[in-house]
């Protein structure tokens, strides 16, 4: 049974690591959301355009392949002029190049924008429990 809420989910850049993003897809889907699934390589405005298409309340972006802060650069400012204030942004994954301590990395994507930030290796339930804490579920 649905819960009645819309997430956008895909892989984004030129990332094309697709197994994570089925596990996502899965999760979310057995949890009572309704999935858009963008897939692999995906830009920025496939995400934004998606969430507009389908009124998304949320947007989860993965990146495996270590390119996520360059990817990510300016999202928040470009959700904020298609008018999408109001609808969450994840990013979670190997999201920057080498190893780097986590309480550096997430400041940095919460200034661009991102209200939750995952590490590598966090399970999807940790998300899945923010996400439904976040949107009142």
């Amino acid at each position: 049974m649905g819960n009645g809420k819309t997430v956008v989910i895909g892989v984004i850049g030129s990332d094309a690591h697709a197994v994570g993003n089925k596990i996502i897809n899965h999760s979310l889907t057995q949890e009572g959301f309704n999935v858009i699934n963008i897939g692999v390589l995906s830009s920025q405005e496939d995400f934004i355009n998606a969430a507009i298409e389908t009124n998304a309340d949320a947007i989860l972006v993965s990146s495996l392949y270590g390119q996520g802060e360059l990817d990510c650069a300016g999202m928040g400012d470009k959700m904020k002029e298609a008018g999408l204030d109001n609808v969450l942004l994840y990013v979670g994954g190997n999201i920057v190049v080498g190893k780097q301590v986590f309480e550096d990395v997430e400041p940095r994507f919460k200034d661009m924008g991102f209200d939750r930030v995952y590490g590598p290796g966090t399970p999807i339930e940790d998300t899945i429990v923010d996400l439904k804490k976040d949107l009142g579920i």
